[in-house]
This record gives C-alpha cells, sequence and structure tokens, in this order.
C-alpha cells in the first residue's frame, strides 16, 4: 500500500507540473484537492459539484474528476449524460481530452463510471495508469477537485494520500463521526502529511458544526499527531434535495439558499477571497430567504 501510495504522489506532482508547465504566468498553479468521507451518504459529492461551481464564480478555473468508481453519480445529479467516462480512460478506450467535459459556470467534469464495483478496487498498475493519462490533461486549471467513493478501500486512500491537500466530509451523526476520524486515522497511520480540512454537512445551526469539529480535532491532534482545519459547514437545508430531485446543482436553483451561502464562505475560505453576506441581512435578507422556502 505505501508503495502505490508513493508512486501515486510521484505521478500526482507529475500532473501539477505538467499543468503548470501550459500555464502563461496569470496562475500560481494548479492545487489538487481530494474530497473523501469515513462513509457515505454525507453529501459528499453534492459538496464537490456545489465547490466547484462557487469556485468558478470567484473567477477560478476548476476541473471536477469523479472518482467514485462505484457509485459515480456527478453526472446524475448535473443532469447531464456524458458519452463516455472513466472506465473507457482506465480500460485505455479514451484519453482524458476526449471523456472530460464542460459543465455549468464553465467547469469542467471527467465523469465517473456508474455502477462498475470491479473498478472500485483497481490493481496498482490500473491507477498509475489512469493518473499518467491524467497527468497530460492540456489546458489550464486552478483547480482539481478529485471526488472520491466512501470509505477505507485502497483507491480511496491511494487517492487521499496522493492528494496535497484533503477535505474530510462528515454529518453531526455519531456513526459518521467515528467513521471520518477511523479514515483520517487510517491515513495518518500511513504518514498523511499534507493539509486536512473538515466540513461538516448537514447541521441544525453553526453551533453544532463546531461542536463536532472540536470533537474531531482533539482526538486527532491529540492521538494521531495532526492537524485538521475547520474549512466550514452546511445547514440542513430542504433545498439541496429539492434541487437533486430537480437534477440541478442547488447552488444555481436555489443560490440565496442558506446551504448556498454557505458553500460560498468554505469557497471564499478555500481561495482566501473575500465573501460578504451584507445581502442576506436584515429584514430584506429575511424575506427574501423567506421567499425561497414557498416556492
Amino acid at each position: 500500500m505505501n508503495n502505490q501510495a508513493d508512486s501515486l504522489r510521484l505521478i500526482v506532482r507529475q500532473m501539477k507540473n505538467s499543468i503548470q508547465a501550459q500555464i502563461n504566468g496569470t496562475h500560481k498553479g494548479t492545487r489538487v484537492i481530494t474530497i473523501s468521507s469515513g462513509k457515505g451518504g454525507v453529501g459528499k459529492s453534492n459538496l464537490c459539484i456545489n465547490l466547484a461551481l462557487a469556485l468558478t464564480e470567484f473567477k477560478q478555473s476548476v476541473i471536477l474528476l469523479d472518482a467514485d468508481l462505484g457509485l459515480a453519480n456527478i453526472d446524475v445529479i448535473l443532469g447531464i449524460a456524458p458519452s463516455y467516462n472513466l472506465s473507457h480512460v482506465i480500460n485505455d478506450e479514451k484519453q482524458i481530452s476526449e471523456v472530460m467535459m464542460e459543465g455549468p459556470n464553465g467547469m469542467y467534469l471527467i465523469p465517473g463510471g456508474s455502477g462498475m464495483q470491479e473498478l472500485a478496487n483497481l490493481k496498482d498498475w490500473q491507477l498509475e495508469n489512469f493518473l499518467a493519462k491524467l497527468s497530460k490533461m492540456e489546458g489550464e486549471a486552478d483547480y482539481l477537485l478529485i471526488d472520491t467513493g466512501a470509505g477505507l478501500s485502497q483507491t480511496v486512500l491511494s487517492f487521499a494520500l496522493a492528494a496535497d491537500e484533503l477535505i474530510v466530509v462528515t454529518t453531526p451523526e455519531p456513526t459518521a463521526i467515528t467513521d471520518a476520524y477511523g479514515f483520517i486515522k487510517s491515513l495518518c497511520q500511513q504518514n498523511y502529511r499534507g493539509k486536512m480540512y473538515l466540513v461538516v454537512n448537514r447541521v441544525p445551526t453553526p453551533k453544532e458544526a463546531a461542536v463536532v469539529y472540536n470533537k474531531i480535532q482533539i482526538a486527532v491532534n491529540r492521538f494521531l499527531k495532526h492537524n485538521i482545519e475547520f474549512l466550514g459547514f452546511i445547514v440542513e437545508d430542504p433545498k439541496v434535495r429539492q434541487a437533486v430531485n430537480e437534477q440541478q446543482a442547488f447552488l444555481l436553483a436555489y443560490p440565496q439558499s442558506f446551504a448556498a451561502q454557505n458553500i460560498y464562505m468554505i469557497a471564499a475560505k478555500l481561495s482566501d477571497q473575500e465573501y460578504q453576506l451584507d445581502q442576506q441581512r436584515g429584514i430584506k435578507g429575511f424575506f427574501n430567504k423567506l421567499a425561497q422556502y414557498f416556492r
């Protein structure tokens, strides 16, 4: 496993250098960020999509790689039907450039292959071959966001270990918190030295998000000797489920929703930019948001 992780780190580093070599000097370089979770059903893929969209609104170019090979669903959430997906790249049938497609707001999506459980644990050579192809991507991007599967499979851990930055997604449920810690522990046991962030999804209040973060941070710091930074939270918002049913990103369908505002704050922190919420305050802001829930 360690050998695989070492090779992945090298390939991802080569991938970043390849992309940077094509950049005309106006960009600072590509940030490769893996987004993972200890268990399924915590809203990881939805976070990936809406975070990518929020970053594009901050004038950042984004490629979203749907690497959840066992249950890829980003294309479903967005309501698009790709002709090809990652399985065609892994099986040497297509190149990355033939699979990559433009999504909303000018972001680019590399779709995964839904329901192909046999790809959930790739062999070393398959994973290395795939990432070698990824490193040859033409064009430029400020961010490459990688949406992995959930849990402790070899592929998920490898993508996480290979990235310089990692966002761990959890919810306030005790099982989700336990699984998030277990996921982080597995990475630390394999000498992960990148930067870790935590996003707490579906919280009733910001205070609850802080409680969850403190629990995880104290345990990670005390027992694993690592640090995890609080990137933000997303409140429980019925507009999220409504947007999923409509096969739209909630950031686009309901930009004034509470969840959308939370995503903007996360994107702003990640990209070191300011985001003002003044338009959402006061009486006008209250009734603007209230109107969203009567639609």
